[in-house]
Parts: structure tokens; C-alpha cells; sequence
């Protein structure tokens, strides 16, 4: 018997997708690659098919021909084929096997490869509010999902229906009558699998949310941050006693779950009983009155559990195949997703970059376009679906002041004090922005907590787009030039530096693939990190552990520093953020950051005094406004904004 069908009715949930000519069109266009392993697969399906429709009849001739005539000749032959069936029958299922494998493989590797390329392409604004967990379920659970439709689904499908058509007309053949009453016995099969299905998708959502919570808890208390903080506030019995109340929860559910399961398969085993007893029943009757031989039962009740097994797959295709069409359509969701930041198709390669930078009134908000974000997915029994990990509760609903993209309105650079205490927010971002870097100038951006300050950075590598306005590097607007080009000539180190779980060259190259172990140290000695490496036992082969976790701040910062030296890029935007390092970091990365600036044109959202007194042009921003601009001298003498900042936060600053 193949339950599979009912059990993904069962986890299929209540989404009932429209499958349109225009769906079907576009599925199939992904298995054009591969229509000579699929013309394979129909053709072994048409030979096993072939070889389960012998087996009965050899017996059926055995019993009736070969054992009341005493013909040992025929019965040898009809015992060796007997044995040559299966085997081919074996050899064959290898190769069937083997196609739909490399069918199915090669639908998830080109949907996994497409989706990846579009998010590569995706904006910083789709990443920010977009869950990771969701990206992570397209492309494995959806895509999976999706590949099943054209490796699993279809191929089953044509496999009952050819059997069922195949079994129907021999049965036929063979006893009309009781072919009719071996059908009359179907619309128990879809009633029963209708209720009991309910009844077990139920209990299986279940299983998969207490499953969803007992995982979340432990990827909450037994990552690194985790595990630190249950240790310092001695909270270990505490985590034991809740992992124990959801593991429990998981036992129980798990308990029921196979007690319904074996009660569904004891339903449709005496359903199908039913129907058996029926047509050996009338068939002895038939035998007795001498219409029927007994072979011709005994290969009739073999044929009758064959055909059980394909009606009843049949009846949960339709289920089934709506369910990778779901999965198809998150799929194609990503893929259909325009691009907020689009590259021009004659974009001018920029060469040789002098490095010079102007925003012309620029205007920015953060405004979502729900065409370019990902519908909301119920996913049951997935970590990212679960509230409240700890306490079991239900999500708590946020309801301090955000912005239109969701988040709250100074989310960006956080300086170490906040001077000035008119709020800042907002629903523009920047506004009226106007100033010009000129080649190998530093311009310092200072200002309150959320004035704007990493806004204006993230327009520069085309982060973001303007809403108004525009960017020119060189002369040309950014929006002309190629991405890739761009890349290259801006180098760009965050407030919080990220690095891969990988080793010390792999993230310095990041910067450049083909680096030299001579420019690699020569750039962690421009950072002042190359003596601390130097000393480490594996030296530039250490594993930095996951985002760096096993560096300290400092070390972190100085390989970020490293990597963009290495990547030797002609404009520099930097989030100075040295407050919460220790003094002796600190100084180290000042006295790189010297070496870094020197002679590009750089950016700077400056956080030490140092910084301001070398800059050529400071950029007093509030409110997403540059409300004051000139030399520091000059804006002391101003006595605005930008001398209450110097009041309250750098005066005490040694220099």
C-alpha cells in the first residue's frame, strides 16, 4: 500500500494555489533540460509495469495447467521466470532510479543556482526587511518542494495511472464482474483518508510548532552568546527544566502522533479487507459453480492489491501536486522580484577613479515597495515562526515609533554620547544634502545619534538610492556607472565589522582573490594587526570562529582595516567607532587609520577629536540636514551645534 499521498495532504496545510496553464507552462520549462531522462523513466515505467502483470499469470497458469498436468518441463520454466522477473524488474528500478535522481538533482541545483544570482542582486533594503530564516526555507524547503513536482509527483502520477489503466483492463479480462466490485469499494478509501487526514495533519502541525520551540530554545541557549549569558547568571537549572517541559511536549505529541498514524493504516487495511473478502468471496463462489478456476482468483486477488495501491495514489496526487506547486510559486516569488538597484545596460566602467565626490540636494526615505518584499509564509515548525523562545508566549508587537520602513527611526551610527537631545524622528531620512569631497580630501560626519550620518555612507556604494537628487563620482552619476566598477573604487568599513567563519587570509582576501602572502601582510602591517597574527600558532591560517567571535574588538576592526588596504580603493567610507575599545586598540587603529586615509578621498563618521581636527571639511548634520559646514575652528567661532558637540563630547579628548 503507498500511504504517502494522504501524509502529504497532511502537511500540505490549507493553501490551495491556482494552478494556471501559465504555472504548468513555466514548471515544465525547467525540466526541458532533462526530456531524454524523462522519455527514459516513461519507458521503465512501461517495462515494469509490463513485468508485475506476468507475475499473477504465471501463477494463475501454474495453479490451473502446469500442477494438474504434472508438467515438470513447464514448471521449471515457469519457476525460472519467476525468478528472472524480479531481477530485472531490480535492474531496471536501478535505472529508473538513476534518471529521476538526476532529474530531481539537477531541477534543485538550477532553482537553487537562479535564486541565489537574484539575491546577489537584491538591495540592502530587501535584506533588512526580509527574515534570513524565510531566504533559507526558499532555497531549501521550497526548492526541494518544487523539484518534487517534476522528479516524484508527475512520474508517480503517470506510473498509477499507467498501472491502474494496465491492472484494470487484465482484471477485466480475466472477471468483469468482480472488477466492478473491487471499484465500488473507492469511495471509502477517499472518505476515510478524508477525515483521518484532517485528523493527522492536525496533530502533525502540532508535532512540527512543539519540535519548532524545543529547537529554537536550544539554538537560543547553546550558541556562544547564549551559553555565556545563561553562565553568568547561574540560570542553568532554569534552561534545563524548560528544555525538559518541551521535550516533553515533543514525547507526547510524538506518542499520539503514531497511535493516530496506526489507527489510519488498521482503517484503510480493513477497507481494504472489505473489498478483498468480496472478491474472493463471490470468486470461490464462481470456482464452486465452475466458472472460475482457482488460478484465476488467486491472480485476481493479486492484481486486486496492485490496484488498492495505485487508486489510492491517485487519489492523493491532486494534494500532493498542488503542494509543490506551492513551492514553485515562493520560488518563482524571489525570482520575479524587481531590482531596486538596477545597473544601466551601457553603464560606463570607471578606470582610474580620481576620487572625486558630490551630492547635489539629495532627498532620502526609507520607503518600502511591497512589489520588491516577500509575501508572509506560515511556515509551520520552523524556528523563525516561534514568539517567544524562553517564555512560550506569543510575539510581542513593537510599539515604539518607526520609520516607514518598519524600523526605528535612528537605527544607524551610534555615537558614544548623545549631546543633544531634540529627537530625531522622522520621516525623511536626508534632505536638501548637498557638499563635494574633492580628490584625497577627508570630510568628517558628525552630528547626534540617528542625524543621518550612515544614511549618507550607504548612498555612496549604492546601497541605497536617492528618492531625489543626485551622485556623482567624478563627474559621473553614480547611476551610470557599473556596479562592479563602483565596487572597486570604494572601500567601505562598518560600525560592525563582520567577519566570515573562516580563517584570517581567507576574510583579507576577501578584498582580493588573488593576493600575494607579500600584500596580505604588508596590508595587516599597514592595520597594525600583522604582529598579532604573527604570534597566533596557525599565523594568517587561524579560524576567526563565527563572525569573528574568537577576535577582539580591536583585532576585529584592524582586520577589517587590512582588508580594505588590501582592496586599495581610491574613495574610503568609514564608521570611525572606536568607543568601546580599550586605549591600547584604540591608538593602534588611529595610528592605521592614518595610513589608510592618506591620500584617498574619505568619508568619515568621525568619533574622536583627532579625526575633526585633520579633516578638510566637517559636515554638521541634524535631522538628516547638513545644518553646519567648515573647518573646526571655523564652527567653534559659530557657536551652533556643532560647538555643543564639541562641549559635551571631544573638549576632554587628548589629541
Amino acid at each position: 500500500m503507498h500511504y504517502g499521498g494522504w501524509f502529504q495532504y497532511m502537511r500540505s496545510g490549507d493553501e490551495k494555489p491556482k494552478i494556471t496553464r501559465q504555472l504548468l507552462l513555466r514548471v515544465l520549462t525547467y525540466a526541458r533540460g532533462y526530456w531524454w531522462h524523462i522519455a527514459g523513466m516513461l519507458v521503465t515505467i512501461l517495462l515494469t509495469t509490463g513485468l508485475s502483470l506476468l507475475t499473477p499469470l504465471i501463477f494463475r497458469n501454474m495453479i490451473d495447467v502446469v500442477l494438474p498436468a504434472k508438467d515438470v518441463n513447464r514448471l521449471v520454466v515457469l519457476g525460472v521466470a519467476l525468478l528472472l522477473i524480479p531481477a530485472l524488474t531490480g535492474g531496471i528500478n536501478v535505472i529508473q532510479r538513476r534518471l529521476n535522481a538526476t532529474v530531481g538533482e539537477g531541477v534543485i541545483y538550477d532553482l537553487r543556482s537562479t535564486l541565489f544570482a537574484q539575491l546577489q542582486r537584491m538591495s540592502l533594503r530587501f535584506f533588512t526587511n526580509t527574515k534570513s530564516g524565510e531566504l533559507m526555507s526558499r532555497l531549501n524547503n521550497d526548492v526541494v518542494g518544487a523539484q518534487n513536482a517534476i522528479s516524484n509527483t508527475i512520474v508517480n502520477i503517470v506510473t498509477n495511472l499507467i498501472e491502474a489503466i494496465a491492472l484494470l483492463a487484465v482484471m477485466l479480462t480475466l472477471e468483469w464482474r468482480l472488477t466492478l466490485i473491487s471499484i465500488l469499494i473507492l469511495p471509502l478509501f477517499i472518505i476515510a483518508a478524508q477525515r483521518l487526514g484532517l485528523v493527522l495533519r492536525d496533530i502533525a502541525r502540532k508535532a512540527m510548532d512543539m519540535n519548532a520551540q524545543m529547537n529554537a530554545h536550544m539554538n537560543e541557549t547553546l550558541n556562544i552568546g547564549g551559553a555565556l549569558l545563561v553562565k553568568l547568571f547561574g540560570r542553568a537549572r532554569e534552561e534545563e527544566g524548560r528544555f525538559r517541559e518541551r521535550a516533553a511536549g515533543v514525547r507526547d505529541i510524538g506518542i499520539r502522533r503514531a497511535v493516530v498514524g496506526s489507527t489510519f493504516f488498521v482503517i484503510f487495511g480493513l477497507i481494504t479487507a472489505v473489498g478483498t473478502a468480496l472478491v474472493y468471496g463471490l470468486g470461490g463462489w464462481y470456482v464452486i459453480q465452475g466458472s472460475f478456476t482457482v488460478g484465476t482468483i488467486v491472480a485476481f486477488g493479486s492484481y486486486l492489491g496492485n490496484l488498492y495501491g495505485t487508486l489510492q495514489g491517485l487519489a492523493g496526487a491532486p494534494v500532493e501536486f498542488s503542494t509543490s506547486m506551492v513551492s514553485f510559486e515562493r520560488v518563482f516569488e524571489i525570482i520575479d522580484l524587481p531590482h531596486d538597484i538596477v545597473e544601466k545596460k551601457d553603464a560606463l566602467v570607471l578606470r582610474d577613479a580620481k576620487g572625486e565626490l558630490e551630492f547635489e540636494n539629495i532627498n532620502f526615505k526609507y520607503a518600502v515597495n511591497e512589489n520588491t518584499m516577500l509575501k508572509e509564509v506560515k511556515r509551520y515548525g520552523k524556528m523563525e515562526d516561534v514568539g517567544a523562545v524562553l517564555s512560550g508566549g506569543k510575539k510581542a508587537t513593537d510599539d515604539r515609533p518607526k520609520t516607514v520602513d518598519g524600523r526605528p527611526s535612528a537605527v544607524h551610527g551610534q555615537d558614544s554620547l548623545e549631546p543633544v537631545q531634540t529627537s530625531q524622528a522622522r520621516e525623511v531620512a536626508l534632505e536638501g544634502v548637498s557638499f563635494t569631497a574633492a580628490p584625497g580630501q577627508l570630510v568628517a560626519l558628525v552630528g547626534p545619534s540617528g542625524a543621518g550620518k550612515t544614511t549618507l555612507t550607504y548612498l555612496i556604494p549604492r546601497l541605497y538610492d536617492p528618492t531625489s537628487g543626485v551622485i556623482r563620482i567624478d563627474g559621473h552619476d553614480l547611476r551610470d556607472v557599473t556596479l562592479d566598477s563602483l565596487a572597486a573604487t570604494i572601500g567601505m568599513v562598518t560600525q560592525e565589522t563582520h567577519l566570515f567563519h573562516d580563517t584570517i587570509r581567507t576574510n583579507l582576501t576577501y578584498a582580493k582573490m588573488d593576493a600575494t602572502q607579500a600584500e596580505i601582510e604588508s596590508a595587516a602591517r599597514a592595520a597594525n594587526i600583522h604582529d598579532f597574527v604573527a604570534g597566533l600558532p596557525d599565523r594568517y591560517d587561524t579560524i576567526v570562529g563565527e563572525r569573528g567571535y574568537r577576535l577582539s574588538g580591536g583585532e576585529k576592526q584592524r582586520v577589517a582595516l587590512a582588508r580594505v588596504i588590501l582592496k586599495n580603493p581610491r574613495i574610503l567610507v568609514l564608521d570611525e567607532a572606536t568607543s568601546s575599545l580599550d586605549s591600547e586598540s584604540e591608538s593602534l587603529i588611529q595610528d592605521a587609520l592614518k595610513r589608510v586615509m592618506a591620500g584617498r578621498t574619505s568619508i568619515v563618521i568621525a568619533h574622536r577629536l583627532s579625526t575633526i581636527l585633520a579633516a578638510d571639511l566637517i559636515l554638521v548634520m541634524d535631522r538628516g540636514r547638513i545644518v553646519e559646514r567648515g573647518t573646526h575652528d571655523e564652527l567653534l567661532a559659530t557657536g551652533g551645534l556643532y560647538s555643543q558637540l564639541y562641549e559635551t563630547q571631544f573638549r576632554g579628548e587628548r589629541v
